[in-house]
């Protein structure tokens, strides 16, 4: 027993001859006396400090107790070296609202930087920055969930180890039965202590939705929610699930956030940092009511200051929570971006079958007293499909549906809808010589994105025709397989020219950088989502110069949607998410308006902004002296014949004789390059 104490009682020392370590005589495992040190070097060069402790004076550094003095907190330097200026102040306004820094006794913010800036990253940094670290020299959260659309969950997976590497091992919930996924979020929730296995969850709406008891059983230190415009209804079953998660610090990542409709934004607010604009009734009493008073055509003097007063105070307020840059500041990080308006006449076939329906549907009538029928509802689809293609609505002319009676007889001898005949369509005419000339004279990609899955088939027959190679990602594709086929088509050596995007599937998020040039084949009423799949080409790792081209056809429906999309009006304009919506936003002349076609023009868009570029119907280089290049639509679109045309593509879609117009808007002018 002796001699077992006295081995036991002697201080360890390092078995190696002559070995001179800074261990000392000091015994394993305890603590180093002296203050507390950050986890990183905050003076080192180009340090990210996100905390600094106060500056004490020689008299009180004397009183502090050593073991409780605040440190830095400064990110890791991993991480803070590849972060974008613009990204650097982003971490550190988050840090400071999920902290209550911001907000005393508020642990919520809205990140809502335009697409494309870096969000993702900015989030990754706050996460990681929370769990290793505090200014009480200990992680400020054990657990992070990150809630994201299904077809993110395996990207955020790969963003987090392509950032930290094999720092971090992230738990991604994207399949399996009930009882596997039960088990692994239990095994998650019951994770404690400071180094926690997998701190991080990774999970989809729909599967939080479905398995929220779980979750809800324990507490977590934050949740992020990506795409979180989605949670805009506080009435819907993801945003009260979520809401009774049990976490105070909860970041809302949105690019298109909704500014316009109070209501709407009080819920995504309300989310966060639930109380500090009140109740829904007292924000509809204080805020909401004397706001669109105050907009009201007829409103008196007094109510409009009122209302002014009341959007001042509502903004300071949301503004002390929410941070938005302006994908302006890309300009100086990627490559010029050309994004241009193509209008494309219909086809002599297509103009007679719109006239033909607009004739025999009659949906100009269906609209009585202000209200939109299920009918004219009907009638906006068929006659943006038949924008699209005549094959869209053959099968409502077979059946000699309501508009479509006789219309048969106008298709060509033996039209068969089994292949595609790109010259039956003006904008899939457009579409076939872009990619013919982008194929045969450059190694470009193209990332072809439509509102319907049917039309995604047309572009699928037209690129088995042409052998060109493709993939095609929509609705019905597994979120692993997702993840696989955008990785693929990334890659340099992939042999793809095409990517198929169905904009219902797949408009938020992807990284699409593979390709350069984006064809937007029709407009959706909601401008968020074209943007959205506008920015799936032109954002980081981006090295080629961008090409966005958005068809319409001319003097159509289409022309009647990018112009609600343009011209923002009132506060509900910005945001129309389904069609049934429509009445909500449109007034009466203006419904009626959706019902007509104009065959005299070449732009009906162009007719209407009065563009101060055009002389005599020709473009002029530069606008006029002392005009405001912000201040209209009309102002930042240059219009353009054939000698106008700045893009080789569509220079040689015009030589083919193709009749079309267009207008762009290029990220040189916002360079100051002439």
């Amino acid at each position: 027993e002796a001699f077992i104490r006295s081995i036991l009682s002697k201080p360890f020392k390092v078995p190696i001859p002559n070995y001179k370590g800074p261990l000392g005589l000091r015994a394993l495992g305890v603590k180093r006396a002296g203050l507390r040190s950050p986890l990183h070097d905050p003076f080192e060069e180009g340090a990210l400090v996100l905390y600094e402790p106060p500056v004490l004076s020689a008299h009180d550094q004397l009183k502090i107790d050593k073991d409780k003095a605040p440190v830095h907190v400064v990110v890791d330097p991993v991480l803070s070296r590849v972060l974008r200026p613009h990204q650097r102040e982003g971490v550190k306004f988050l840090w400071e609202c999920v902290t209550s820094r911001r907000i005393p006794g508020s642990h919520g913010c809205i990140m809502a930087d335009e697409m494309g800036l870096g969000k993702t990253l900015q989030c990754i940094t706050l996460m990681w920055t929370l769990l290793r670290q505090s200014p009480d020299c200990k992680p400020e959260i054990e657990k992070a969930v990150v809630v994201s659309p299904s077809s993110l969950v395996r990207n955020w997976y790969n963003e987090v180890e392509k950032w930290l590497g094999g720092r971090i091992q992230p738990l991604a919930i994207d399949g399996g039965s009930k009882e596997e996924i039960d088990r692994k979020l239990v095994g998650f929730m019951n994770q404690r202590g400071l180094r926690v296995p997998s701190p991080i969850l990774i999970i989809s709406y729909e599967t939080f939705r479905l398995h929220a008891e779980v979750l809800q059983k324990g507490s977590v230190g934050l949740v992020i929610c990506d795409e979180g415009h989605r949670l805009k209804n506080s009435e819907n079953q993801t945003y009260q699930a979520l809401n009774s998660l049990n976490t105070p610090r909860r970041v809302l990542i949105s690019g298109t956030p909704i500014q316009n409709d109070l209501l709407e934004y009080f819920s995504l607010v309300h989310f966060v940092n639930s109380g500090i604009l009140g109740t829904a009734q007292e924000f509809k009493r204080h805020f909401e009511m004397p706001i669109l008073k105050g907009r009201d055509a007829d409103a008196s003097e007094a109510e409009r200051h009122k209302g002014e007063e009341r959007l001042k105070e509502l903004i300071s307020i949301v503004n002390r929570c929410l941070i938005r840059r302006t994908s302006d500041i890309l300009s100086k990080y990627l490559p010029v971006k050309i994004e241009q308006v193509v209008c494309c006449r219909l086809t002599p076939l297509q103009a007679e079958l719109y006239k033909n329906f607009l004739k025999q549907a009659k949906p100009v009538e269906e609209l009585k007293e202000g209200k939109i029928s299920v009918s004219s509802l009907s009638s906006i689809t068929s006659l943006k499909k038949l924008c699209n293609h005549p094959a869209l609505i053959y099968d409502k002319c077979v059946e000699e549906e309501e508009g479509f009676m006789g219309a048969l007889d106008l298709f060509p001898a033996g039209y068969s809808t089994k292949s595609v005949e790109p010259q039956l369509s003006g904008k899939m005419l457009v579409l076939d010589y872009i990619l013919a000339v982008t194929k045969s004279t450059s190694n470009d990609k193209v990332v072809l994105v439509s509102n319907y899955t049917q039309t995604l088939d047309l572009f699928e027959k037209l690129c088995r025709n042409r052998r060109y190679l493709y993939v095609r990602l929509d609705g019905t594709m597994s979120i692993k397989k997702r993840a696989k086929i955008v990785e693929r088509f990334n890659s340099p050596s992939s042999p793809e020219f095409i990517f198929m995007l169905s904009s219902k599937a797949g408009g938020c998020g992807l990284n699409l950088i593979g390709a350069n040039r984006l064809v937007m084949f029709d407009p959706d009423w909601n401008p968020a989502n074209d943007e959205q799949a506008m920015a799936r080409v032109w954002r980081d790792g981006q090295k080629k110069m961008c090409y966005i081209y958005r068809l319409l056809s001319t003097g159509t429906i289409e022309e009647k949607i990018f112009q609600r999309q343009t011209h923002k009006k009132a506060l509900s304009s910005c945001v129309v998410d389904e069609e049934q919506d429509v009445e909500r936003h449109f007034s009466l002349g203006e419904l009626k308006e959706l019902f007509t076609l104009n065959e005299t023009t070449t732009s009906d868009t162009h007719d209407k902004i009065r563009c101060r570029r055009c002389v005599n119907g020709h473009q002029v280089r530069a606008p006029p002296a002392g005009s405001d290049c912000t201040s209209d639509l009309s102002q930042w679109q240059h219009c353009a014949d054939r000698r106008g045309l700045q893009d080789s593509v569509l220079k040689a879609a015009w030589d083919a004789a193709v009749t079309f117009t267009f207008h762009h808007h290029s990220h040189e002018e916002q360079r100051g390059i002439p």
